[in-house]
Parts: structure tokens; C-alpha cells; sequence
């Protein structure tokens, strides 16, 4: 399971909260600018996967400073984010001749 945030660029010192915090820590977090994943909109977009208790706390931590991206919108940024991760890996790839 995943959320997507959007946070706006005066609030993104709030994203360093799920870095600290010792059950979100433990998920899987990626910070990216929109820009970057070529997400219309400004802002931070932030990625977290993992158990709907480590979910439910990344929410909660970021209601005041972001926005909870859902349905296609969501699915469009989510796609950019994986895409972006199997563009790395494969260039790895190509480095290390696997």
C-alpha cells in the first residue's frame, strides 16, 4: 500500500517529521520535486510505502503541511516515481554489466 503527498515548497521541512519519526522511519519514503517525476504542479511530492499503521502515521504527521493525493492523480504520480526507480536500476545495470 502507498500515500502520495504534495507538499508546498514553504511547508517541506515538515517531510523531515517522517524521517524522525520511529514507525514511519521504517517504511519506505522518496522525496521528489513534481517537476522532476514531470508532475504538474508545484511542490514536493513525497512517496510512502509500507503497513497501514506506518501509513496512518505518515497522514498524520502531514495533514497540516501537505495534500493527500488520490485517485488518478495519484496513480499518475505513483507511475512517474516507479518509472524513475527502474530507469535507475536499469542504467546500474548497464554500469556493472549485469
Amino acid at each position: 500500500m502507498y500515500r502520495l503527498f504534495r507538499v508546498p515548497v514553504g511547508q517541506t521541512g515538515q517531510i523531515d517529521a517522517l524521517f524522525k519519526d520511529e514507525l514511519v522511519s521504517r517504511q519506505s519514503v522518496v522525496v521528489r520535486e513534481s517537476r522532476s517525476l514531470g508532475v504538474e504542479g508545484e511542490g514536493t511530492l513525497v512517496l510512502v510505502e509500507g503497513s497501514d499503521a506506518g501509513l496512518a502515521r505518515a497522514e498524520a504527521l502531514l495533514k497540516d503541511a501537505g495534500k493527500m493525493l488520490a485517485g488518478a492523480e495519484a496513480e499518475a504520480a505513483y507511475r512517474r516515481f516507479k518509472a524513475q526507480d527502474e530507469d535507475a536500476a536499469s542504467g546500474m545495470g548497464l554500469i556493472f554489466g549485469a
